[in-house]
């Protein structure tokens, strides 16, 4: 293993809409390979790698809920919509020759191994890249909440949310010219400026448990092993 960089293993935390290309909606096998090289990268230089996908792409549980639909229910769908995405993203990395698992929070042997912690961890000590589907296996949470519930299960040293922009403004940069980035939070002020960073409850998570959360775009090619090798990247929140 690599002894040149700073995160040993990490939890890439991604949005269904990350494989949906312009369109928004739907799996663009383009993207996803695009996805896959970066983790592939990463895994290359002796990372460790575990992710977390949304559903998005697939299913927006806000318009069930608008005509009247159960939360339970339309929480449900969105797991199943993690499993596909997650199916999706292994299928472009073993064909990019990266091993690579599904572990699933809701059970579905025929097409994803049950999550297990001790599995998870077995897997990233083998190499392998790991997949979490179906959220938390729970209703009311969300994928950033299993992001940060899985990567202090499995010991991560970071997560790293994955965004299309170079990390946390105070504004939106694409709308505001003026808006000023971040290079460094603490949890506190991201639940204050209720910056978008993920769910409040994620972030208390990460507070309680001292992990830190980097975010960076992900489809600037040199970010995510510059941020390996512990470069300054992206916004870094942090105690």
């Amino acid at each position: 293993m690599s002894s040149d960089i700073k995160y040993r293993r990490i939890l890439l935390k991604l949005s269904g809409e990350a494989l949906a290309g312009k369109s928004g909606f739907g799996i663009d096998v383009d993207e996803a390979e695009s996805i896959a090289s970066r983790i592939k990268e990463v895994s290359g230089m002796g990372a460790e790698v575990a992710v977390v996908i949304g559903a998005g792409n697939l299913w927006r549980g806000k318009q069930g809920l608008e005509r009247g639909m159960d939360r339970a229910t339309a929480d449900y769908m969105g797991m199943l919509g993690t499993v596909m995405n997650a199916m999706a993203l292994m299928d472009v990395l073993e064909r990019a020759n990266v091993f690579t698992r599904v572990l699933s929070a809701v059970e579905m042997r025929a097409v994803a191994e049950p999550y297990i912690r001790r599995r998870a961890i077995r897997h990233l000590e083998k190499g392998r890249v790991v997949i979490f589907g179906a959220g938390t296996g729970n209703p009311y949470f969300s994928t950033d909440t299993a992001a940060a519930l899985r990567a202090m299960e499995i010991g991560a040293e970071v997560v790293i949310k994955a965004t299309k922009v170079d990390g946390v403004y105070d504004a939106d940069p694409k709308k505001n010219p003026n808006a000023k980035k971040f290079d460094e939070l603490n949890y506190i002020e991201v639940i204050n400026r209720r910056l978008e960073v993920m769910d409040s409850t994620a972030i208390t998570l990460c507070m309680e448990n001292k992990l830190p959360i980097l975010v960076l775009n992900l489809w600037d090619p040199h970010a995510l092993p510059a941020a390996l090798r512990g470069e300054q990247v992206g916004t870094l929140v942090h105690d």
